[in-house]
């Protein structure tokens, strides 16, 4: 019975015409192919791109030198410096992440009492040197200064599952 079966499906074009019914079926269907860089998908408040530095509303830094993010990077890409000020208060005097090492886990934004350092959304950020993949707390917090209001909105969407 199965070499009968197999002969009629030969015969009547079977195969053919369930590909030629499925090539019908897609070719009125919307497309999802995305003409990038002109067109981009939506991302995720969660997502892990970029890092940046952010400050705070009146414009002064947000790091307090805790050193927590430096200490909880599995890759040990983080290195920070700190020194006191005049008031009391620490602060950063070197910041510094090597973007060849880090793998994106996002424990240093997880560890981070006071949300400084943070994954922004941006994920086009490639470089033709590997030196520009050394990030100092200027280039840092020019990150966080350029994408604020996106840092600022995905950290409150995320806000109620933390």
């Amino acid at each position: 019975m199965g070499a009968l079966d197999r002969t009629a499906r030969s015969i009547l074009l079977q195969d053919f015409r369930n590909g030629f019914w499925l090539t019908l079926k897609y070719m009125f269907t919307k497309k999802v192919t995305l003409n990038y860089p002109y067109e981009k998908g939506p991302l995720s408040p969660r997502f892990r791109g970029e890092h940046a530095l952010r400050r705070y509303p009146n414009g002064e830094e947000r790091c307090i030198a805790c050193k927590l993010c430096e200490a909880i990077c599995p890759a040990l890409a983080i290195t920070i410096e700190a020194e006191p000020r005049d008031d009391g208060s620490r602060r950063t005097t070197r910041y510094d992440i090597d973007m060849t090492k880090c793998i994106y886990c996002g424990f240093c934004q997880e560890a981070c009492p006071v949300d400084a350092i943070v994954e922004g959304p941006n994920y086009e950020f490639a470089t033709e040197t590997r030196e520009e993949l050394f990030y100092d707390k200027e280039k840092l917090l020019a990150n966080g200064d350029r994408w604020e209001r996106e840092i600022a909105a995905n950290l409150a969407a995320d806000a109620p599952y933390r």
